[in-house]
């Protein structure tokens, strides 16, 4: 058994109005009754259904009308494309109800006392909170500071375990870096003195 296109009403719309198929053709490919497909023809049916095209949606060619145009007896053949959809985890972004919303400064309280390597964008990252936010944490000017309690974020589930560390691994080869450039400097400056 073969899949019905997309907007199976509206495809048959828009084969009925733009076709010179037969009205069984199109109800073979929309799985819809013959009847309808008259009806449709007649206006009694779908009224007010926008036409769509399965051309455009790629679900039929110009081909494939056309052979089946000419000849009566043959069926319209879906075009069967499996379509991948890419997940990105990452992008999803998650309601966070409105008792949970005070765990994310807490959170990031939690970041800068017990992994203070974080740089506030990387924090801001990992908990969902503004980069100013986490400055004015860092800084304790936060609006509503003296009410904060550390809290740990991944036992909260802001986030993984696995996430936390890779943001402290990023952080340490960073620091690194900057240590080995400062070193090159110095001797850089020492040889010219």
């Amino acid at each position: 058994m073969s899949k019905a296109p997309l907007m199976p009403m509206a495809t048959a719309v828009w084969l009925v109005e733009n076709t010179s198929l037969t009205f069984r053709q199109i109800a073979e490919f929309c799985k819809l009754h013959e009847v309808e497909v008259q009806g449709i023809a007649d206006g009694e049916v779908a009224k007010g259904i926008v036409g769509y095209n399965p051309i455009i949606s790629g679900q039929l060619t110009n081909e494939e009308i056309k052979l089946s145009s000419i000849d009566e007896n043959r069926p319209l053949n879906i075009i069967h494309d499996e379509v991948k959809i890419k997940t990105d985890e990452n992008k999803i972004k998650k309601y966070v109800p409105l008792s949970k919303r005070q765990d994310k400064p807490d959170s990031a309280l939690w970041l800068i006392k017990n992994h203070s390597i974080l740089k506030d964008s990387q924090i801001a990252k990992l908990v969902g909170v503004t980069k100013n936010s986490v400055s004015s944490i860092r800084n304790k000017s936060y609006w509503n500071y003296n009410s904060l309690n550390p809290k740990d974020p991944v036992a909260m589930g802001l986030f993984t375990q696995k996430e936390l560390l890779n943001a402290i691994e990023k952080a340490e080869k960073k620091i690194l870096k900057e240590k080995k450039e400062k070193e090159k400097l110095d001797l850089a400056n020492k040889n010219i003195n």
